[in-house]
Order: structure tokens, then sequence, then C-alpha cells
């Protein structure tokens, strides 16, 4: 069962990741962490400008930058990160090159200290570190982005913002873009041709929808239609209506031999249902998600499990053969509900989502057949029980991200005779991560190889369909 929980960080700032600071993003969720006092590694110099000298000095060194809020309202966050970058460089054993010892000095600056991120790199660039690991989020990448590159110092950044990978600068989180391409790249085998999106207008929404133009473009398939809708019920129904061609299609429909047919809408198990033990964790999600994945109280329950609507003439297929949706909370449950009354259904339109669902799965009997791209879990499990020993807590899924960054910068220095080379970094056979594979592109995106999980009914959450891929080259 897959429990992971998504973080998107594209809009978010350091401080507007928790408090009232004044420079708050939104975000799509935010995880909790629990900081450790490691102390001795944090370098609080929080000034400096880049010079000229800086640049051949980082640019043949293999010290390693890193860039994490280690003071503020997120400073549990910046250590759990700094944990992760820490065992991998316990890890490597620090590291030999050719026979000859390196010293991979790991260079920490606080990105909460004065002048922000921006002022971290320049610091990292004057101690003449030569790749830098982080910032957290995308306004911190973007702040330090400009010291870095004029330093030649290669950046892994844990933000998730597709928005920010450029050539130097590598997004190391789990995009929603990687999940769309596992997503049309699974259904175009499947024998799908014809793409739509139905998607909150909000950042997740429209980099899902970037996602899928790429992808199909990438793909060699058709352009997606691509509908973002606002939350009301009234707007999501109606704009459900114009996506899926419904108004044409009842005006052509034809009754069959009894001139209606049901229209069956699955069933959410309810809280006072008898699966006692699925409602259990009623309490665990956000109360708005958690009244979204439940049936409405006034629907009547047939036999089998469904909720019976009102009788409608049978309609001919929507105008495509795969959907994508975004939402969560309330307005997912209006969209399933829109399906429904528009005859979307798994019969002749895959649904899929964001890897968000996968922390909810066991809510989504309603969209039984539907998927959504994630890491297998079970290749996180060496990582979590090695983590624990040294640390003696379960990690974050953010320490993932600073493993496999710290992974690449002890693996890059063991072949690479000065400094991070980007066609060293960027090489095909890619690295190995605490999720899987992942190659580092040249235009600054992370190829991670991810899994494609099926929603199964009856609360019993999703199972493993494909597993992730081998090679997580992208194709275009």
């Amino acid at each position: 069962m897959m429990t992971r929980t998504y973080f998107f960080l594209s809009k978010a700032s350091t401080r507007g990741l928790a408090g009232n600071g004044a420079r708050r993003k939104a975000g799509v969720a935010v995880l909790g962490a629990v900081g450790l006092a490691l102390a001795g590694c944090a370098d609080q110099s929080g000034s400096g400008t880049p010079t000229v000298a800086a640049g051949p000095k980082a640019a043949t060194s293999h010290k390693i930058g890193i860039l994490l809020p280690l003071t503020g309202p997120n400073a549990a966050l910046g250590h759990e990160l700094l944990s992760g970058a820490q065992l991998a460089l316990a890890e490597s054993g620090a590291g030999t090159a050719q026979g000859q010892a390196t010293a991979l000095q790991m260079d920490v600056h606080d990105t909460a200290a004065a002048g922000g991120a921006s002022a971290a790199a320049s610091a990292a660039a004057e101690a003449g570190d030569g790749i830098i690991l982080g910032p957290l989020t995308a306004v911190d990448t973007a702040a330090a982005a400009p010291a870095a590159q004029s330093a030649s110092m290669p950046v892994l950044a844990f933000t998730s913002d597709v928005g920010q990978a450029r050539s130097g600068v590598w997004v190391m989180g789990i995009t929603p873009e990687d999940q769309v391409e596992r997503l049309v790249a699974t259904a175009r085998k499947e024998g799908r041709h014809r793409f739509a999106a139905f998607l909150p207008d909000n950042p997740l929404g429209h980099a899902l929808g970037n996602g899928l133009v790429a992808s199909c473009r990438d793909q060699g398939l058709m352009s997606p239609a691509i509908v973002y809708h606002i939350s009301s019920p009234a707007s999501i129904t109606q704009m459900m209506h114009e996506l899926s061609s419904y108004d044409t299609r009842l005006a052509e429909a034809k009754p069959d031999g009894s001139g209606a047919v049901p229209v069956s809408t699955p069933a959410v198990p309810a809280a006072g249902g008898t699966d006692a033990a699925a409602n259990a964790t009623d309490k665990d999600l956000p109360s708005d998600l958690a009244a979204a994945l439940k049936s409405d109280s006034g629907a009547t329950a047939s036999a089998d499990g469904t909720a019976q609507a009102a009788a409608a003439p049978k309609l001919a297929p929507p105008p495509f053969d795969a959907l994508l949706l975004g939402d969560t909370g309330l307005s997912l449950k209006t969209v399933i509900a829109a399906l429904a009354e528009t005859q979307v259904s798994p019969a002749n339109v895959r649904i899929m989502g964001p890897g968000l669902w996968a922390a909810f799965a066991t809510k989504l009997g309603a969209l039984k057949g539907a998927w959504y791209a994630a890491p297998d879990p079970s290749s996180r499990q060496s990582f979590v029980t090695r983590f624990m020993a040294r640390n003696h807590h379960m990690p974050r899924p953010l320490a993932d991200l600073s493993y496999d960054a710290a992974t690449v910068a002890t693996t890059v220095a063991r072949v690479a005779p000065n400094g991070y080379p980007a066609d060293v970094l960027t090489r095909k056979e890619g690295f190995a991560g605490v999720d899987g594979p992942f190659t580092l592109l040249p235009d600054g995106r992370t190829r991670r190889a991810l899994g494609v999980f099926e929603v199964l009914d009856n609360g019993a959450g999703a199972k493993l369909l494909a597993p992730s891929a081998t090679n997580p080259a992208v194709s275009g």
C-alpha cells in the first residue's frame, strides 16, 4: 500500500513553508520534520559576493556546498535534509578518485541567515565549493542560481518546480511533469492515443497540464485537450460537459430496446459503513478530504455497491480515451459526480491522476481502475533502515532528495579529476537513487523511474501495475 506523501514546493519561499512570513507563497503540501541538532557542520556566514577568483576554484574543487534553512521556522526540514546528505557522504567512505584520497568536505550554509539564499550561494563560491546541494524551495533556488552559475558551481536543488530547471541548475524533486510523462508512456502502450485533462486552476493543475502537453509532444501524440476549472460545483459540472462534448453526444444518442439505461455511480464507503478499518483512518485526513471521499447521505446503494442515478440515454464515448485529473478534497468529489453524469467511465476512458493520490488511495474506490505514478515504496526500505540506524527516527521523504543529490556528488567526484563536469553529471546511465534510478538531463530536469499504480475498490488501496522503468531517460 502506498502511503508516501508528495510535496510540491513550486511556489513556496523558505519562510513561506511555515509561520506567517511576508514572503509566504502557495504550496500544495508541506511535510513536517523533527530536526536533529547536527552541530559542527553548519557555517552560519551569510554575506559576501561572488568574485572572479571564485570561478576557477569552484570549477576544479570537489568540496560540496550545502544550502539549507538551518535556523528559523523551517530549521527542522533543513536538518532532515542535512541528515540525508550526511548519510550518503558517510557511506561513500570519504571517497577516492583514481587511488587518490579526496577530501569530500561538506561546506554548510544557512539560507535563513542574513542575506538569504543569495548570500549563502556567494559564501559557497568564496569558499571554493565545486557543487551546491540545495536550496530547499523554488524562491531560494532562483535567488541562489546567479551566484552559483557565475562561479561555475552546478546546483542540485530540492524544489519540485520544473520552472527552475536550466543548464547547470537541476530540479531534484519528483515533479508533476515527471509523473505525467510516465502515465502517458504507459497509457500509450495500452493503446490510448487521444489525451485530455480536467485540472484545477492552480499551480499543481498547470504543472500537470504543461507536463501533458510536453509528454504528448515528445511521444508523437496529438495535442491534448485541457480544461482548467475553478472549484465551484457549477463550474466543474459545466466544464466537464464541455470537455466531454456531452451536449453533442446527448443529441446524437439513440435509445436501445428499452429506450434508456441506468447510469451507475460507484459509491464511496461512508464513514458509518461496515469497513471500520478503512474508516478509522478518516481522522488522519484533512477534514475536507475526508468529507470529499464519503458518499452522499441521500444516495441509494444497490446490491452491487453502486448508487443508482436517474435513467438516461446511453451516450457514445467522449472524444478522448485517456483523461488526466488533478483534484483532491471536496472538488474531487464533484469531479467524480461530473464524470458519472457525463458518462465518462473506465469502460472507455483511462482515468489518471497525480501522485498525491497515493496518500489516500484507500479512499478512492469510486475511481476504481484509475492510475497514478509514484515511486515503488519497496525501493526505499533499505534507505529507511540505514537512516534509522544512524539518526534514530524515520526519514521524511525530503531526506530522499538530499541523499540522492549527495550520491550524485560523491559518484562524480570518484570519476572526475576536477570539479563536477556537466557531461559526467548527465551521463546516460544515470544514478542509483533512494526511490529508484534517475538521470540528470542537460536542460536541468531530473527524469526519475516511477511505477504506475492502479486504484482498487472496496478500500483496498492501489496495486503496483507497472514497476519503475529501469531506464528513466526521456524521449525528445
